[in-house]
């Protein structure tokens, strides 16, 4: 078995849910039982790639379609994708991409685990629910005060050569032709603690309220008001993609990475909701040249 790591970044809100909520809001999004981070399922994107796969070797790379389920099993699987940044308005530079040392350390599990060399820089320590580390130089979201508020909540803001090395490699990979966009990261890249990074999570999705209209009265059908949570454009959450050689269909881990690399050329729809614009998002495999930069 042969095994990448993955960015995806959201285009515009994505919504991954789990159905009806017993809550306030009708549709949230799906979250880790243990930690409550959201993620988005990797069956769902398979699904996404599979249907966007339009050349001859679909079942060969995905598997056969249900009616032939049993023939043989697809070469290519993916883990659940994790948030990795997670974007928070600020007074200061319009949003920031917020990230904690847990998220930041599986990332870097996440690397070992498929003997990549990716990010070798040390992830901060940092355990104070009060501050946060930003990069040292070019820094857009800290105030006069030395403070960087996200949403209402005040931090006092401490620079980081680290953070500046995280943000400046993770920025080559997201965005690898696009200057402007990398700068940005590092401008608006900011670490806090894991309990601050939690609340975050819990209270920083965005929730909308939809309606259904009655087409002859265009007025709101009854019952037809709900709630629907996703997470905000720009979020980056990270995964691994694993090809193994299957005997039977002829699929080799190299055919299938190049497969999965051209049909991510272009931005993809994942997750529900997609006729009103949600899920439009952009996938990057790292390669092992890549992480050694």
């Amino acid at each position: 078995m042969d095994a990448k790591l993955f960015l995806l970044h959201a285009l515009s809100p994505l919504h991954a849910g789990t159905g009806r909520g017993v809550g306030v809001i009708d549709l949230p999004i799906a979250r880790e039982k243990a930690t409550g981070i959201p993620y988005l399922p990797g069956s769902s994107l398979k699904g996404v790639l599979r249907d966007a796969c339009e050349t001859k070797d679909r079942e060969k790379i995905f598997g056969p379609d249900t009616n032939n389920a049993d023939d043989y099993a697809g070469a290519v699987n993916f883990t659940d994708l994790r948030v990795l940044l997670f974007p928070v308005r600020s007074l200061r530079g319009t949003f920031a991409w917020v990230t904690s040392p847990l998220l930041l350390r599986r990332l870097r599990r996440d690397a070992k685990a498929v003997s990549h060399t990716l990010l070798s820089i040390d992830v901060p320590y940092h355990a104070e629910d009060g501050s946060c580390l930003v990069a040292n130089e070019n820094c857009k979201i800290i105030d006069s005060t030395s403070q960087v508020i996200l949403e209402d909540l005040p931090l006092d803001a401490e620079r980081s050569q680290d953070v500046t090395d995280w943000a400046n490699r993770l920025g080559k990979y997201l965005f690898p032709d696009d200057q402007y966009w990398q700068n940005a990261l590092v401008s608006r890249f900011c670490i806090v603690s894991d309990d601050t990074m939690g609340f975050l999570l819990e209270t920083g999705t965005e929730v909308v309220a939809r309606i259904a209209l009655d087409e002859k009265k265009k007025t709101v059908k009854d019952g037809a008001l709900w709630y629907e949570e996703s997470l905000p454009a720009e979020s980056i959450l990270s995964g691994i993609v694993a090809a193994v050689e299957v005997t039977k269909s002829g699929a080799k881990p190299k055919e299938v990475f190049q497969t999965v690399k051209d049909i991510t050329k272009q931005p993809l729809q994942v997750g529900g909701s997609a006729t009103v614009g949600r899920g439009f998002c952009q996938m990057r495999i790292l390669d092992v040249e890549e992480t050694k930069k």
